[in-house]
C-alpha cells in the first residue's frame, strides 16, 4: 500500500480489532465523552478509566452543578430566550471524597440521576439507574444519558463533545437541503474542532471491501462531502470521522460504519449467521439499540412520526410506521422513516 493508504488501512484496522462492531459505537462514545470531560475539568480521564472515575458520582455531581451555574448565567444574559427553555435551577449536594462501591458513591450517583430527571427534564427512555453504572449493568444507558445532558447543556453555552458538534453540523446541512431557515444562534458555543473529510472516501471504501466477498460490492455512493446513498434504495446516511472511528448518523443516534454495514450489507449479514449459527445471529440482530431525539427533529420533516423512536432499551418489538407525505420532503431524500431502526 502507498503511505497514505497504509495510514488509512491502519486506522481502519485499529477501529475494528479490539471489539465486535456491535460494541464499537459505545467505545467511540465513551472515548469522546472522556476527552470532553478531561478538557472541561482539566483532569486525566481516558476511555479505559472512564467508568471507574465516574462511578463514585463525584465528577457527575460536580458537572451537574457546573451546568446549573452556566444556566444561571445564561438567564441573566438572555432572559427572554431563557423563558422558552427548560433550564436547571438547582444543583446537587454530594460527597466529593466518596469511594467506589460505597453507599456514599451510590448516593452521589442517585442525586445526579434525580437532577437529570427534575432539572434537565430527561425522559426515562434516556435515563439510567444507579446499578447500571456502579455494577456495569447497562453502560449504554449511562453513556446515552450523559450525551443527552451534554446535548441539552450545549443549547445554553456549555462546551459540547465532538459527537454533539457533528450532530449540529449535520442538522444545519439538512436545514439547507430542505430550504429551512437557519437555526437561531442564541449564544456562542466554544468549539473544539471542525469536520475533516480528508481521506473519508478511502476509509469508507476500505470498510466496504474489508469483509465483502461478493462479485458486486454493496453500493455506497457519495452524494456530497460526508453524505452517502446506500443500498439499492434512496436511503441517505451521514458519515463522519471521530478519531479512528468512522461514524454513521442514522435516525436520531450514532452507529459505526462497520456495525451499520454488518446489519445492512446482505453479504455481511449472511456471513455472521453462517459463522455463529442461528442463535447468535438472532441475538446479534435483535433490536437492543435505540436512538435519541435531537434539537431539530428533521425526521418529522421527512415523514417520521414523532415519538415512535422512543422505545424502552430492551424492547423486543420492531415497529413499522407508514410513510407519510410532508410538504418538507423532497424526492430522493429518504431517512429510513418507514421502519423503526435499532442499533
Amino acid at each position: 500500500l502507498a503511505p497514505s493508504m497504509a495510514g488509512i488501512h491502519s486506522a481502519t484496522t485499529k477501529s475494528i480489532k479490539p471489539f465486535r462492531s456491535s460494541e464499537e459505537y459505545l467505545y467511540a462514545m465513551k472515548e469522546d465523552l472522556a476527552e470532553w470531560l478531561s478538557e472541561l475539568y482539566e483532569i486525566h480521564l481516558c476511555v479505559d478509566s472512564f467508568l471507574e472515575v465516574l462511578e463514585t458520582g463525584s465528577l457527575l455531581c460536580h458537572h451537574a452543578n457546573n451546568v446549573t451555574q452556566v444556566a444561571a448565567e445564561f438567564v441573566e444574559e438572555n432572559p427572554a430566550v431563557a423563558e422558552k427553555l427548560k433550564l436547571p435551577k438547582s444543583g446537587v449536594t454530594f460527597v466529593k471524597s466518596a469511594q467506589p462501591a460505597t453507599f456514599l458513591a451510590r448516593d452521589n450517583v442517585s442525586n445526579f440521576i434525580n437532577w437529570c430527571r427534575k432539572e434537565m427534564d430527561i425522559k426515562d427512555v434516556l435515563m439510567f439507574e444507579t446499578e447500571d453504572l456502579v455494577l456495569r449493568k447497562n453502560e449504554k444507558n449511562f453513556v446515552l444519558c450523559l450525551l443527552e445532558v451534554a446535548r441539552r447543556a450545549s443549547r445554553f453555552g456549555m462546551a459540547a463533545p465532538v459527537l454533539i458538534q457533528l450532530e449540529e453540523e449535520i442538522e444545519e446541512e439538512i436545514r439547507e437541503e430542505l430550504e429551512l431557515p437557519p437555526k437561531e444562534v442564541v449564544v456562542a458555543k466554544p468549539q473544539r474542532r471542525t469536520s475533516d473529510f480528508k481521506n473519508l472516501d478511502e476509509m469508507v471504501s476500505l470498510y466496504l471491501v474489508s469483509r465483502c466477498t461478493c462479485p458486486t460490492v454493496f453500493p455506497m455512493v457519495k452524494v456530497s462531502e460526508g453524505k452517502y446513498k446506500v443500498g439499492d434504495s434512496n436511503t441517505i446516511i451521514f458519515v463522519r470521522i471521530l478519531r479512528k472511528h468512522v461514524m454513521v448518523r442514522v435516525g436520531g443516534g450514532w452507529d459505526t460504519l462497520e456495525h451499520y454495514l454488518d446489519k445492512h450489507d446482505p453479504c455481511r449479514c449472511t456471513s455472521i449467521c453462517n459463522l455463529n449459527g442461528p442463535k447468535v445471529c438472532q441475538e446479534y440482530f435483535s433490536p437492543h439499540h435505540y436512538t435519541t431525539p435531537t434539537t431539530l427533529d428533521y425526521r418529522h420533516k421527512a415523514g417520521w412520526v414523532p415519538g415512535s423512536m422512543l422505545l424502552p432499551p430492551n424492547s423486543d418489538t420492531t415497529i413499522s410506521v407508514p410513510q407519510q407525505k410532508s410538504k418538507f420532503a423532497k424526492p430522493g431524500y429518504n431517512f429510513q422513516s418507514s421502519t423503526i431502526q435499532f442499533w
